[in-house]
């Protein structure tokens, strides 16, 4: 006879990303430990134009599912023109492709 233990070991799902999202390029840091680390990231404003963002604070990652998509999310501090802005990166693996989300 089975308890359920242990069966239902899966990683919860995060259910869907919630706030604002824009697709960026990102520049990251691949450690030989396999942590992932942002370096730069670059995104189109609303007038077309590529923006460069170098200065990237990450103050955790945390691994996730949204919407049973495996990812990790970055919380960061991005500073923009001397202001800083709170900021989630999210890094779809299986999609190989970066997202900003914020608030």
């Amino acid at each position: 006879m089975a308890f359920g233990i242990g069966t239902n070991t899966q990683k919860a799902d995060a259910g869907a990303v919630k706030g604002n999202q824009r697709e960026i390029a990102c520049d990251c840091w691949f450690t030989t430990t396999g942590k992932i680390i942002p370096r730069m990231l670059k995104i189109q404003d609303e007038d077309g134009e590529i923006r460069v963002i170098r200065q990237i604070v990450v103050h955790s990652q945390e691994a996730k599912n949204y919407c049973g998509i495996p990812s990790i999310e970055f919380d960061c501090t991005l500073t923009i023109l001397e202001h800083e802005i709170p900021a989630r990166l999210i890094y779809y693996q299986t999609e190989s492709r970066w997202v900003l989300n914020y608030r």
